[in-house]
């Protein structure tokens, strides 16, 4: 088994911004405008807000206020699995028409 090490200077967590690949590959357009309502805090902020956690077999999203997961997103073969519990709402701009 490897392990990751990670220096003191290091943060555990990168941006939402992290997740704007991953998911405009499954959904097909840039989420990184989109906003989550935390079910924890309540709080809405934008999706590049979050703090992703990319050390683990996913990602995981947490909000920034109170550290609630409200996002995990996993890769397995042909599929790919969007957990949303922990947001209320997502909020997705629409294209003009």
């Amino acid at each position: 088994m490897s392990t990751t090490n990670i220096g003191a200077d290091d943060a555990p967590w990168v941006d939402g911004n992290a997740l704007a690949g991953p998911l405009g590959e499954i959904i097909g357009t840039d989420l990184t405008v989109a906003e989550l309502t935390c079910a924890g805090c309540r709080t809405t902020r934008p999706l590049a807000a979050m703090r992703v956690f990319d050390r683990a077999p996913g990602l995981v999203a947490r909000c920034p206020g109170c550290e609630e997961v409200v996002m995990r997103l996993v890769r397995t073969t042909g599929r790919a699995l969007v957990d949303l519990r922990g947001s209320l709402v997502v909020s997705l701009p629409m294209p003009n028409a």
